[in-house]
């Protein structure tokens, strides 16, 4: 199937083949008519699949003039799309103005972190698509500086972060806001019970689409585990490095404090790195991730909140510093290699404390991870008791249910009733 048998207008496929796209993804195939066609959807795709294109593209379709022309209301936005983080609001809004160029549609993400006067500004001159953060668009609301009225299409994007993230509050309270009549389309990595509730109150009727099994790691990722002491990780990595020659890797640790550590680690051993987490401010995210896809830096050290919604094409490796507590975030930290077909790498370094994590991944995708032996670092008879890590004020921690914002939140938005500061991701 090409995208010109999607039915999809002239303009778009022009800008489709700017980017050197011929044939749409297993989900483009089946969102991109679902959507045109005015069906609310409920689709679960992982990462890596191309799902963001699979609702823009359409989107854009409906909102082109001359298509399915829609009377424009006070200049206020015809489409809401709500992401859990500012680097996948980013990651919106770049995938509409490359395939919306020729179109005559904008758009505009608004998030926490960044002055609001400008993002005021920009929608008083009218926006088309609103891509936005749970918490910085209920800011707005509050300070009536954005009419939700005229909104004929809602998308949740990574439904399943956003409820483990606790927007589901936020989330509730803007549904009330928005007109009754509008088409609603749902994205998430997994169908949990959740998730399903969730659909369940304010999807119509809608199309089902599941393009990858429950929580599978992508078929083109080799997963491997290397079995070492603790406080050997740090020289194992820089062993890693030396030995393979990595140039793009992305590396994972649990909390802010550990990335930053380790990022400095890495930096002065040669190894060009940054630390990617929710204390650094937008300017140097943005920085360091278009630094890290030009090839100056050679590794990013992020946590999985950072990490989440990274667009890089291509990445190589994903390293595993410390295992995640939650079985789910490795499947997502995994995702960011083996996309577009091409191979990836994913290798997790497992002290004796993650052995009880390593077992709950394991359950999780339904197979045991290859264990690599390095001799040199073989881990001792006698491990070390397990220690907690430093807290930083506002540093990461993790609750039975999902990641917990400390004082200073998470990125995109307030977690339940708690609002001062916590807009500032």
């Amino acid at each position: 199937m090409l995208f010109s048998d999607l039915g999809l207008q002239p303009e778009l496929l022009r800008a489709i083949a700017d980017q050197g796209y011929t044939e749409p993804t297993p989900i483009q195939q089946q969102a991109i008519p679902a959507v045109i066609s005015g069906r609310d959807l409920l689709a679960c795709a992982q990462t890596g699949t191309g799902k963001t294109a699979g609702f823009t593209l359409p989107i854009l379709q409906l909102l082109m003039p001359g298509t399915n022309p829609l009377r424009r209301v006070a200049r206020a936005p015809r489409v809401l799309v709500l992401v859990p983080t500012r680097e996948l609001a980013l990651q919106v809004e770049d995938s509409v103005r490359t395939y919306g160029k020729y179109s005559g549609v904008n758009s505009f993400p608004v998030f926490g972190g960044v002055g609001i006067n400008p993002q005021i500004a920009a929608i008083r001159r009218g926006v088309d698509i609103l891509v936005a953060t749970p918490g910085r668009l209920l800011d707005h609301v509050q300070q009536r500086t954005v009419d939700l009225s005229a909104i004929e299409i809602l998308v949740l994007d990574e439904a399943d972060r956003m409820l483990d993230m606790g927007f589901i509050r936020d989330i509730r309270k803007i549904l009330q806001l928005l007109p009754e009549r509008r088409q609603n389309l749902l994205f998430s990595a997994t169908f949990s019970d959740e998730v399903r509730s969730l659909a369940k109150g304010f999807l119509r009727d809608p199309l089902s689409v599941e393009v990858a099994r429950r929580n599978t790691p992508a078929e083109l990722v080799s997963q491997s585990v290397i079995h070492v002491d603790r406080d050997k990780k740090k020289e194992l990595l820089l062993h890693l490095f030396s030995q393979h020659g990595w140039h793009q890797v992305l590396v994972f640790t649990r909390t802010k404090h550990g990335a930053d550590a380790l990022a400095r680690k890495l930096d002065k051993a040669g190894i060009a790195a940054a630390a990617l987490h929710g204390d650094k401010s937008q300017g140097a995210r943005t920085r360091a991730l278009a630094d890290f896809k030009a090839g100056k830096l050679v590794t990013l050290v992020a946590t999985d909140i950072a990490a989440r919604g990274l667009d890089i094409d291509q990445l190589p490796h994903v390293i595993n510093y410390e295992l995640p507590n939650i079985a789910e975030d490795y499947v997502h930290r995994i995702g960011r290699t083996g996309r577009a077909g091409s191979a990836g790498e994913a290798i997790s370094l497992v002290c004796a404390d993650e052995r009880d994590n390593l077992r709950g991944i394991e359950k999780l995708i339904g197979k045991s991870l290859a264990v690599t032996l390095v001799p040199e670092f073989a881990p001792s008879a006698h491990p070390q008791p397990p220690v907690t890590p430093p807290r930083k004020p506002g540093g990461e921690r993790r609750g039975p249910s999902g990641p917990r914002p400390a004082s200073t939140g998470r990125p995109g938005g307030a977690h339940g009733k708690h609002r001062s500061g916590s807009r500032h991701h």
